[in-house]
């Protein structure tokens, strides 16, 4: 008869030392009886199994999972609470070659992040989740969850769960079962090992369903939480068989092959969608100018802010450049703080932050006062006031003072203030056509007599530049009439 050695080791997948617990690099951060230290195992094993580790991006968000990355020696991203799935989504979609895993505890998933994982769930995305259910907030001191159970007792609800307050216990596998894009949901538990070995299929199958290119795939994880619960870990894994499998059965939820209808839609540029072109696959040629540019612009809610990042961002669209346009705002219609980020550039944009913007329009002193310090060195400031404040000084960039508010007054509306803002800023950058600026603005505006007003405006903001700031005079130019 063969003799047959048993060796369990740690499986490669996972880093040689754990580099966060400098002390302590063979140990984990898991209390002793987590269940997540099994999860991971699990996981770990199938990933090595399917020769996939080279393959993988691991995404794990706040509570006890985040501890996934100080593990896996895979590709790993953090999330911010419970946008796991979001967050896989737009790197699956980036690289549909890679083996994309959201690894979520119920509070994680169930609470905060409900709309993430309902709607990746939807739209059938390739991703797989491993959810892990242990009807409690472990991280942060034991909350009730939206999976603790009805009369479970936690810190937020030292009575128990009572339904006529808090709600029923959320199932999250019966919920995702009944959309139509899911390929695969399974509930299995870590109770025993039995179950653990049922669960290590399930781990397997989700994967494997992913590296075939199949869709969305969920596997629920029964799990038990020895600290929170105030157990050792045999009653803890003891108290999963009989209090959290009869109110959340194990099983296969989902397991089919699912066919998402596609729409075939002509392709496009996006000059074309916007109906920029004359004929279908007709290159606008970009303006002779087309310089790259970052710009903040800044104000009131109410003063045009975003519309001017809007303008801009059309406008480059039109020359033929690479664009974003990122908003920001408070609640407030008016009077509250509103500044946008634009980018404009001959390449891929990597991102639509703009940290140090080259330019930068204030429309007031609140503004000013806030963006200007971060300018670029070099860059320009365009202020809607004719000077700066006397205790405010600008040494690290160009600044230009314009009253265009004023100004805009004496065109008959203040309203376009933003307007000669623009005029000023494509006079001074010339990053961008005026013809190009008017052609957008000719699309937004239907009004014959709004259309004259804004053109006159940004023909005031362009002749302010020439003529009070490049010649510098000082007195109002013959024939400019404001």
């Amino acid at each position: 008869m063969a003799e047959y050695e048993i060796i369990h080791e740690k499986s490669p997948v996972f880093y040689e030392r754990y580099e966060r617990k400098n002390e302590l690099q063979h140990q984990t951060h898991y209390c002793p009886g987590c269940g997540h230290g099994v999860a991971h195992k699990l996981i770990a094993e199938a990933i090595e199994e399917l020769g996939l580790q080279e393959r993988t991006i691991f995404v794990s968000p706040v509570g006890c999972s985040v501890f996934a990355y100080y593990y896996f020696n895979v590709g790993n991203i953090q999330a911010a609470h419970g946008r796991a799935p979001a967050a896989a989504t737009g790197i699956k979609r980036a690289c549909p070659d890679k083996i994309v895993i959201s690894y979520q505890g119920d509070g994680d998933l169930a609470a905060i992040g409900t709309a993430e994982i309902v709607h990746a769930a939807n739209r059938g995305e390739k991703i797989t989740v491993f959810f892990i259910n242990n009807a409690i907030y472990g991280m942060t001191g034991g909350q009730m969850a939206p999976t603790t159970m009805v009369g479970q007792a936690s810190t937020t609800s030292p009575w128990g769960r009572r339904p006529a307050n808090e709600g029923f216990p959320l199932h999250v596998s019966e919920m995702l079962a009944t959309l139509e894009a899911p390929v695969y949901i399974e509930r299995v538990a870590l109770s025993d090992n039995k179950n653990i070995m049922k669960a290590r299929k399930a781990v397997r199958k989700a994967l494997e369903l992913q590296r075939d290119g199949a869709g969305f795939s969920l596997v629920e994880i029964l799990s038990p939480c020895p600290t929170i619960w105030k157990k050792d870990p045999v009653e803890a894994r003891k108290w999963v068989a009989e209090k959290m499998i009869p109110v959340f059965p194990l099983g296969v939820f989902r397991d089919r092959k699912v066919e998402i209808p596609r729409i075939d839609v002509p392709q496009k540029t996006v000059a074309e969608a916007l109906e920029l072109c004359e004929t279908p696959g007709q290159r606008l040629a970009p303006h002779h100018h087309g310089k790259p540019c970052t710009i903040k612009v800044a104000g009131f809610g109410g003063q045009g802010v975003l519309l001017m990042g809007i303008v801009l961002a059309e406008m480059g669209m039109r020359e033929g450049l690479e664009v974003s346009w990122l908003p920001s705002y408070g609640p407030e219609m008016r009077s509250g703080s509103a500044h946008c980020h634009v980018c404009l550039a001959k390449e891929r944009i990597g991102s639509p932050l703009v940290a140090h913007p080259e330019v930068l329009v204030a429309m007031n002193e609140q503004s000013l006062r806030k963006f200007a310090p971060t300018v670029a060195p070099g860059g320009l400031i365009l202020y809607n006031r004719d000077s700066l404040p006397p205790d405010f000084a600008v040494s690290h960039a160009r600044v230009m003072c314009l009253p265009a508010s004023e100004i805009a007054d004496k065109l008959g509306s203040a309203k376009v203030a933003n307007v000669i803002m623009l005029g000023a800023l494509l006079e001074e950058t010339e990053c961008m056509s005026p013809e190009t600026a008017m052609t957008v603005i000719g699309q937004m505006v239907r009004k014959p007599e709004l259309l004259k007003l804004n053109g006159e405006a940004l023909h005031a903001g362009r002749v302010f530049v020439d003529h009070q700031v490049r010649v510098g005079a000082v007195s109002q130019p013959d024939g400019f009439a404001y």
